[in-house]
């Protein structure tokens, strides 16, 4: 990978991890602003489950940022772009598509037919 290709990636990570940071901060803000009463059990059911829909995607997204956080350190520490299964360079198309990868395209295929139940 050269190093272009290197900085365009870190930026969007960084972008990504500014994103993500942004969007919880908000979340944290919203939820400390629940003093609304519900005079409706069906309102209060309503609010309460989306409330746990956000709350599910912003973890679902903490995760991401720590994915974020650990390709940034690879980066760093010099072992971003290699397969962590066979250690060869990741495609820099499937970089793009996804920073945070870890696998090739090749060792997530056998990951995903290892992960698949057996079927007759």
């Amino acid at each position: 990978m050269n190093p272009d290709d290197l900085q365009e990636l870190r930026l969007a990570l960084l972008a990504r991890r500014t994103e993500l940071l942004e969007e919880a901060g908000r979340t944290a803000q919203g939820m400390g602003d629940e003093t609304e009463a519900f005079p409706d059990p069906t309102d209060r059911g309503s609010h309460e489950g989306e409330r746990n829909l956000v709350l599910r995607i912003r973890d679902r997204e903490r995760k991401l940022l720590s994915k974020v956080e650990e390709a940034l350190e690879r980066i760093d520490d010099g072992t971003y772009g290699l397969c962590e299964e066979c250690g060869l360079a990741i495609g820099i198309g499937r970089l793009r598509a996804r920073p945070v990868t870890t696998l090739c395209i090749e060792c997530k295929a056998q990951a995903e037919a290892r992960e698949r139940p057996a079927t007759r």
